[in-house]
């Protein structure tokens, strides 16, 4: 069974597994798609984002389903809807364990690493040299290591830059050093890494996400369909909208580009790659930001960019939404906590930086999202019929 129960409430979520390539982990989905058949009004899918492994989403899920299930007046308000209100929830979980806390020391630190890119003896030598000139001298990137690097990034055909811009290490590791908390010679290699799971999570969204979106849709064809996405997991929750239409779309702490939905890209022919997910939406679309999300504000860029940061007017052009919010198309501005109008079908930016705001290591407050004030905005986008 893929039921999932959430400690201190009467309410449960389902959990499915999928695999590096969208394929499902298993016979899960059968046990959503026979509760969807049972006179659900209401669906929820919920997407994690990078670096979440099964125990992290269980984690993460049930801390969001019981902040979310904690806002009585708004469950009660749904259950006084024209139709009653009967909800599914499932959450998604895909493999985007970029880097993790494993002693840089170990021979199987050097194994997880090489498997994230790809795999292979010529790649875990690339990266074993890499991790020993970083024990050797942490501050100095040698010609060995830029050549490991260019290596690691000229083998792994799925990852080019943003804008096509070609690969620096020494760049990305000059403009790392600039952020105590980033610097180090092994920066470029989370940055490596960084570029797969963004990719992987368009693709999950783009095929195995969808799928079980659809399927959902199909077996419950008059439930509004509610995509909820975090960090990386906004690609995949924005690349299901454009496969399976939502009732509401939310971008908490996304790591996208701020651009993605822009009428026209920044100096560059064409509009941003999820353009056409608005006007499919009827519903509010929300993204949140925070200034003390540090892995959006200050390691998004470099990403994104390969260590060159360009400002244009007030927004920078490889900054993502849980910074900026999304730019390049009409949005309304709001703040948590003194939120506005809810206008149906169109984007709304709100500010979280009161309440997401607990500063964890790195990634500084980029999973501080469970929050009753940041639940009631989800509630109202899904009360706005």
């Amino acid at each position: 069974m893929s039921r999932e129960s959430v400690p201190g409430h009467d309410i449960s979520y389902h959990l499915v597994c999928f695999d590096e390539t969208g394929n499902e982990r298993g016979h899960d989905s059968a046990d959503v798609i026979r509760d969807a058949r049972a006179g659900v009004t209401d669906v929820f899918f919920f997407v994690h984002g990078w670096n979440g492994d099964v125990p992290a989403a269980r984690h993460h899920y049930g801390q969001w389903v019981a902040t979310m299930a904690a806002c009585r007046a708004e469950r009660e308000a749904a259950h006084r809807l024209p139709g009653g209100f009967k909800s599914l929830l499932v959450g998604l979980h895909w493999p985007s364990k970029a880097w993790g806390d494993e002693d840089v020391r170990s021979e199987e630190f050097v194994r997880a690493s090489a498997a994230r890119l790809g795999g292979g003896a010529a790649r875990t030598a690339a990266v074993r040299t890499i991790v020993e000139a970083a024990l050797r001298h942490p501050c100095r990137m040698s010609p060995a290591v830029k050549e490991a690097y260019v290596y690691l990034e000229g083998s792994i055909p799925d990852l080019p830059g943003e804008d096509g811009t070609p690969f620096d290490p020494q760049q990305l590791y000059r403009a790392c050093l600039e952020d105590p908390a980033l610097g180090g010679i092994l920066s470029p290699l989370r940055i490596l890494t960084f570029w797969k799971m963004k990719r992987r999570a368009r693709v999950f969204g783009e095929s195995g996400a969808a799928r079980i979106a659809r399927e959902v849709a199909q077996a419950a064809p008059n439930a509004r369909v509610h995509l909820m996405g975090h960090s990386f997991g906004c690609i995949t929750a924005t690349a299901m909208a454009s496969v399976v239409p939502p009732a509401t779309l939310t971008l908490v702490q996304g790591a996208m580009s701020l651009w993605s939905f822009a009428e026209r890209l920044p100096g560059e022919p064409g509009a941003g790659y999820f353009r056409g997910v608005l006007g499919r939406v009827p519903g509010p679309i929300i993204v949140t930001t925070s200034t003390h999300d540090h892995a959006i504000g200050r390691f998004y860029p470099l990403a994104a960019r390969s260590g060159r940061q360009l400002d244009l007017d007030e927004y920078p052009k490889y900054g993502g939404i849980g910074a900026h919010g999304v730019q390049g198309t009409y949005a309304h501005g709001h703040r948590v906590g003194a939120v506005g109008e809810l206008t149906r079908g169109q984007v709304h930016n709100v500010d979280c930086s009161s309440v997401i705001r607990r500063v964890d290591g790195i990634a500084g407050a980029h999973n501080d999202i469970c929050h009753p004030e940041l639940a009631r905005v989800l509630w109202r986008a899904v009360l706005s019929r």
